[in-house]
């Protein structure tokens, strides 16, 4: 399969341009910069450089590739960034999506689009139960109500347009090359306190409930839809198991060589979060997808990462 990854120089799209390169793919990769994620498949991939706001470019890139899947992944992905950056926020996540149907429809082809939302669509959930599909749509920041913006647009083009669109909402995928989120920043943090001898560690909140799948898994989730994923539809990609952050934080200490002391910052506290966030996956698993990754192996691999990352950053100083 032809396929096209939009914003393959993210997390999300680097690794799903790898998993698709060994599924035996033909793979173009359009990231915005030159970026490390894809460095490991230069010249097994076309990789382009571009901006999915430019909407001429968008369109000449989808004629020139001819794509029989297109993965749209690009997008300002970080809620804290989308409180001072709200409009770039909009303008990457709703413009950009609206360039990437556009480019599909002006461009005579009929691609199979896998459009990736976020979990932060969803409301608020009280109750603490896996959050269906059905689930109300209530975001709570700027980048959620931008993903919801998103969505709809995708909604919108596969009815009128009758485009194979499917609308894919991950929850909290995690792994190796990530920054940002609680998984990774624990993770490396860890590792410069085993390297420095350190045992000093500041934490935030470590009650929160987080439903955490591995990047592998998501990618093969995302690859899944596009193959068998209903037009129209969304789907959770998530596991649908509750880790706490204690738990995890926890299995990583486990994996320490030096033994560290935790204390409760109040800087690192936010001021709303929910208690639980787990999503439902049963629509997701009805098309024959199920994760193969335990958090146990993923967190092997974030903190190998990390020990990895350091030691290149002292053998090259």
């Amino acid at each position: 399969m032809r396929c096209l990854v939009v914003g393959a120089g993210g997390f999300i799209g680097g690794h799903l341009t790898e998993w698709l390169q060994q599924q035996r793919c033909e793979v173009w990769a359009l990231t915005h910069r030159p970026s490390p994620m894809l460095d490991r498949l230069n010249g097994t991939v076309e990789i382009r450089v571009g901006d999915v706001l430019d909407e001429a470019g968008m369109v000449e890139l989808i004629r020139e590739g001819q794509p029989e899947a297109v993965f749209h992944l690009a997008a300002q992905s970080f809620p804290t960034v989308s409180w001072t950056a709200p409009a770039e926020t909009f303008r990457i996540n709703v413009l950009g999506t609206l360039n990437v149907l556009e480019a599909v429809r002006r461009a005579g082809v009929r691609p199979v689009i896998v459009s990736c939302g976020s979990s932060a669509e969803y409301g608020p959930n009280p109750e603490g139960a896996p959050i269906a599909e059905t689930h109300p749509t209530i975001p709570t920041s700027p980048y959620g109500i931008s993903k919801l913006a998103q969505d709809h647009l995708a909604r919108l083009y596969a009815q009128t347009y009758e485009l194979p669109v499917i609308r894919a909402r991950p929850f909290f995928l995690i792994g190796p090359r990530k920054t940002g989120d609680v998984c990774s920043d624990f993770a490396q943090r860890l590792i410069a306190l085993e390297r420095s001898g350190g045992r000093d560690f500041p934490v935030g909140n470590l009650e929160a409930v987080r439903d955490f799948l591995d990047i592998r898994d998501g990618a093969c989730a995302l690859w899944t839809l596009a193959q068998r994923g209903r037009p129209g539809e969304v789907y959770n990609i998530c596991s649908g198991k509750g880790v706490a952050i204690r738990q995890m934080l926890g299995l990583m200490k486990s994996r320490l060589r030096v033994s560290i002391n935790e204390r409760l910052d109040p800087g690192r506290l936010r001021p709303a979060d929910d208690p639980v966030r787990i999503g439902d996956p049963h629509k997701l698993m009805a098309l024959g997808w199920v994760p193969q990754y335990t958090l146990e192996q993923t967190i092997e691999e974030l903190l190998s990462y990390w020990r990895s990352v350091g030691e290149l950053a002292r053998t090259s100083g």
